[in-house]
């Protein structure tokens, strides 16, 4: 295709040749786009989506006045479309949506309105139409009894008893040999067709001024009657003959999500003509939940739910272990690990409305491109507002049994090599791969751990840009993928969808360093000594707090300077005079929250950890119980050893990427 053209038998036939004005289609495509705005809350699921958006573009294809016909092309036209333009209205009808569209018979019959005994005769007469049309004569020599038999033949649905007598039957007569190679030619013409409008693409700008007309539409809200648009039957039957529904209904659907779906996540896949809108429901105890839509890729299934408490105002999100997938070993893969997805309470939807919630659930990706997940949910997790929304010691679950069946159509994702090495703190990174899926973008990275004396533990990444476009890191999709022998360790590190971009050059800017020090120091411990005792490590002041001699023996470790302090938490042991080490258990924690500017927050105070900026956690006590059993007679350590330290650095390096 090329230049808004569909090549079709090594011709081109451009837009403009049959629509002889852009704006009227523009007109259809507004109108249709409000009446289905307007009928949506009436739509009950029963059939598909998109089979539900045709019958109502085809409605409306007929309710529109017949005042301009169609001027015929100055330039000359295929005898295909001249033959096209000769069939009646039904005929059109008929044959777009079966040879086409790729309706079944009993679809295209339910959106038309007629028996499939009717259709079938229009399909029959449209064909024979277009046989005279191509210059194959209009008569039939072939047997009368035969013809209700030529198209199940050719679309072989005739029962095997039935297509063993025909076949004896056309062996034996040259007449409906003829017939039916005559109507096999046809078919075949428009399967061709068909096949060549997946190529097609909306004229640049036809999208572009329908939206500027909703806009003005969402502005007024009022239909001017006199503004009615004034297209012709014959000419709304041609162009979904010619154009093809799967065109006019896929541009349109996206069209119509795009302008009336209020969560820009969806919108967004929407635009793309990714996923489609769902209509499940299901209630139990009090609690209403709907599965809004579901979009799928080869790295995950995301499903997004809204939860209603139709008693009380609460809001409740789907939990980590409050659903299963039937039969999930089945259908799901199992090379990746669902995504945690934290919930988000600051979106507009969800400040809106004290007893909704709106959020998305990560599951596995399918096995195969098209499937049927059935989920069952058997409780919600309470949301509460005034307190940190990832972390639940005692969660308020909501106990119940919802039940769906979510229809799944699995998109593919494109994978490019990368090749650049560069250091970190001065450890080795090397950037291996980008994954461009449309729920995510994945940046695989691998870090070396050749210098046991500091080691980066991972990576967290600020944004990327490939191309002009930035997206945000997601960084609780960060995950290990393997050691390799050569102690490189690959990781995967996970941004906001980039579908539809081909990278030419990636960005990638940096955010976090976890980081291990190995910095070994032995301290004495004699339980006669006065406490507290001090010791320096790492550039700070450490207190011993307390010693106390088991079994069992009891140690105390402070450190409340937090500021310019190299670590945020030690890595030691307990040794006692034998040598041996000592079990131990830290029965009490205390530490202090600070976010990037050096604010600090008490971690037992309620804390949304949604807006704090890059929180790091930093122990400023630590008491431990030692353990006697394996130990010397009275269980008593001597000696405290540091192996080493964790620490965070913050980051701005930007690594640029060109792929070749």
């Amino acid at each position: 295709m090329q230049n808004g053209s569909i090549s079709i038998s090594n011709r081109s036939i451009c837009w403009g040749d049959f629509l002889r004005n852009q704006q009227e289609i523009e007109k259809l495509f507004y109108l249709s786009i409000l009446k289905v705005h307007k009928e949506f809350p009436k739509y009950k699921n029963e059939t598909s989506f998109e089979k539900w958006v045709t019958s109502i573009f085809l409605k409306i294809c007929r309710e529109l006045s017949i005042e301009e016909s169609l001027q015929a092309p100055e330039e000359p036209r295929l005898d295909l479309f001249k033959a096209l333009d000769q069939l009646s209205l039904n005929e059109k009808e008929a044959m777009a949506l079966t040879n086409l569209k790729g309706f079944t018979r009993e679809d295209a019959a339910h959106l038309l309105h007629v028996s499939e005994e009717k259709l079938k005769e229009h399909l029959f007469s449209g064909i024979q139409s277009l046989k005279k049309g191509l210059g194959n004569g209009q008569s039939l020599n072939g047997c009368k009894e035969y013809h209700k038999d030529y198209l199940d033949y050719l679309e072989r649905t005739l029962d095997r008893k039935e297509k063993v007598a025909f076949e004896i039957h056309i062996y034996q007569c040259p007449n409906c040999q003829e017939d039916l190679a005559a109507f096999q030619d046809v078919m075949l013409t428009l399967f061709n067709v068909a096949e060549g409008m997946e190529d097609f693409q909306v004229p640049s700008g036809f999208m572009e001024n329908v939206n500027a007309r909703l806009a003005e539409e969402g502005r007024h809200r009022q239909l001017k009657k006199n503004k009615r648009i004034r297209l012709g039957i014959v000419f709304a039957s041609i162009l979904a003959l010619l154009i093809g529904l799967e065109v006019l209904t896929g541009s349109f659907t996206n069209l119509y999500y795009s302008y009336t779906e209020e969560d820009p996540e969806l919108r967004a896949f929407y635009h793309q003509g990714l996923g489609k809108r769902l209509n499940l429901e299901a209630e139990s105890n009090g609690v209403k939940i709907r599965i809004r839509s579901a979009i799928a890729d080869d790295v995950q299934t995301l499903i997004f739910y809204e939860i209603e408490d139709t008693a009380e105002e609460n809001q409740y999100m789907v939990g980590y272990e409050g659903y299963s997938v039937k039969d999930q070993y089945k259908i799901m893969s199992h090379i990746r690990e669902p995504r945690y997805l934290p919930p988000n309470l600051e979106t507009e939807a969800n400040k809106k409305d004290k007893n909704v919630f709106r959020g998305k659930l990560s599951l596995l990706p399918l096995n195969k491109n098209h499937g049927t997940i059935r989920l069952e949910i058997k409780n919600l997790q309470k949301l509460i507002r005034d307190s940190s929304a990832e972390s639940y010691e005692n969660p308020a679950l909501k106990t119940g049994v919802w039940n769906f069946k979510i229809p799944i159509t699995k998109h593919p994702s494109i994978e490019y090599a990368l090749d650049k090495e560069t250091k970190v703190e001065g450890v080795p990174v090397r950037f291996e791969k980008l994954t461009i899926a449309p729920t995510t973008t994945i940046l695989q990275y691998a870090i070396n751990h050749e210098r046991p004396q500091k080691r980066i533990e991972f990576l967290t990444f600020d944004r990327l840009k490939v191309n002009d476009k930035k997206v945000k890191a997601d960084n609780f999709g960060s995950s290990m993928i393997e050691s390799q022998p050569d102690n490189w360790t690959s990781f995967q590190a996970n941004f906001d969808p980039l579908y539809g971009e081909k990278p030419k050059e990636v960005n990638v800017r940096l955010n976090l360093a976890f980081i291990t020090v190995e910095e070994k120091k032995t301290i004495g411990l004699d339980a006669s000594w006065a406490y507290p005792q001090t010791f320096e490590y790492a550039g700070s002041k450490i207190s011993i707090d307390k010693f106390e001699a088991g079994p069992p023996s009891k140690v105390v470790i402070s450190n409340h300077e937090i500021k310019n302090r190299a670590y945020e938490s030690l890595r030691l042991d307990f040794f006692d005079g034998d040598g041996n080490g000592m079990s131990t258990t830290e029965n009490d924690n205390e530490g202090v929250i600070v976010d990037k500017s050096g604010k600090e927050y008490d971690r037992r105070a309620n804390i949304n950890f949604q807006k704090v900026d890059h929180p790091r956690y930093f122990t400023t006590v630590q008491t431990f119980e030692l353990d006697s059993t394996n130990t010397g007679e009275n269980g008593t350590p001597n000696r405290l050893e540091i192996y080493g330290y964790n620490t965070t650095k913050f980051l701005n390096d930007v690594v640029k990427i060109s792929l070749k």
